[in-house]
């Protein structure tokens, strides 16, 4: 599955403060009521695991990460996190994909006016945004965390590829070539040089990527 909509936006969860909003209605004699009730309340415990699940992730990192664990944070049995998810992988990458949405989001381009940023700064502020979702967000702390599980597993490197990372590959390529007016593979190529060192930066180095060094990088291979 890939990881776009039709409008070239990752999807989107509610935000954690939007889960206490979710309450459970008391059942009644109505089929439907009780139906609605019902779905509520799965909602909740899926929503619970799945920011259990990232709470848990900082906290332990991946190797002490377990469903008991993240059932006992999220206040739901085992069995019902088996209902919906068939391991941790699969957990962390609903979050994944569910988490990237606004923070992977492409700036839009302006039009005739100064609403938005040209092209080449279409694409700066669209590696700076992704370098604050590698290095700071939740959901980029499981990118982390799923990138390194694959190098020795080939079912999370099928599922991150082809359910997340080949889907973004091809809107992100698809995008700079639509700011910058060139052809693929130069967009792929600016996009390799931009991107890969951030990740080398993240995952081999550990050190952050403060905006100086992304504005480094960005002024070496898209000067302002």
């Amino acid at each position: 599955m890939s990881p776009t909509n039709a409008t070239g936006r990752l999807p989107q969860r509610p935000a954690r403060e939007d889960l206490r909003t979710i309450a459970v209605q008391p059942r009644t004699a109505t089929g439907s009521s009780s139906a609605s009730s019902s779905s509520r309340r799965s909602e909740a415990a899926r929503l619970a695991v799945l920011n259990a699940a990232d709470d848990l992730l900082v906290e332990h990192g991946f190797e002490g990460l377990t469903i008991e664990g993240i059932a006992a944070a999220a206040g739901v049995a085992k069995q019902t996190i088996y209902r919906w998810w068939k391991s941790k992988v699969d957990i962390l990458f609903d979050n994944l994909v569910l988490d990237a949405g606004s923070a992977l989001a492409w700036p839009e381009a302006a039009a005739d006016g100064p609403a938005g940023p040209s092209g080449p700064e279409q694409v700066r502020a669209y590696i700076h945004g992704f370098a604050v979702f590698l290095g700071e967000a939740p959901a980029g702390r499981v990118l982390q965390a799923l990138l390194g599980h694959a190098q020795l597993d080939a079912r999370t490197a099928e599922l991150l590829h082809t359910g997340f990372l080949d889907g973004l590959r091809s809107r992100d390529v698809a995008q700079t070539r639509a700011a910058l007016g060139c052809s693929e593979d130069e967009a792929a190529v600016l996009l390799d040089a931009l991107l890969a060192p951030l990740y080398h930066r993240a995952l081999v180095l550990r050190r952050p990527l403060d905006t100086a060094f992304v504005d480094a990088l960005l002024d070496q291979h898209l000067p302002r």
